[in-house]
């Protein structure tokens, strides 16, 4: 994976119960954006599904929302599950205003969604 940049990081980790977890801080723009594709790309989309933890997520502009999308389309590619958790408010409501909030499963944060995986695909 790339250096991080200053203002945004990627943290990629398994979770004991299973998903994998893509833990997101900073600004996400069009500058960091290619940083969350690259992790993207090599989440291992899987039974357990891959959750993007976006609670340290502190921007978020159209190149940002690409790649979650592109997320999604990978997950479902893959027959894996994708879901956001930690979403604020702001960011939540641009989500709805693009009709994004009837694609993505969302939890409030990602203990919740860690739970709510429970076992994997058949």
């Amino acid at each position: 994976m790339s250096v991080p940049d200053e203002t945004f990081t990627v943290t990629p980790r398994q979770s004991a119960s299973g998903p994998y977890v893509l833990e997101v801080a900073g600004e996400l723009d069009h500058h960091t954006a290619p940083l969350l594709t690259e992790a993207v790309n090599e989440a291992p989309f899987g039974p357990y599904g891959v959750v993007l933890d976006l609670s340290g997520l502190t921007f978020c502009d159209s190149s940002g929302i690409t790649v979650f999308v592109t997320a999604h389309r990978r997950s479902r590619d893959k027959g894996s599950q994708l879901s956001l958790a930690g979403v604020a408010p702001a960011q939540m409501r641009v989500l709805r205003m693009v009709g994004l909030d009837e694609v993505f499963t969302f939890h409030a944060g990602v203990e919740e969604a860690l739970r709510a995986a429970g076992p994997p695909l058949p």
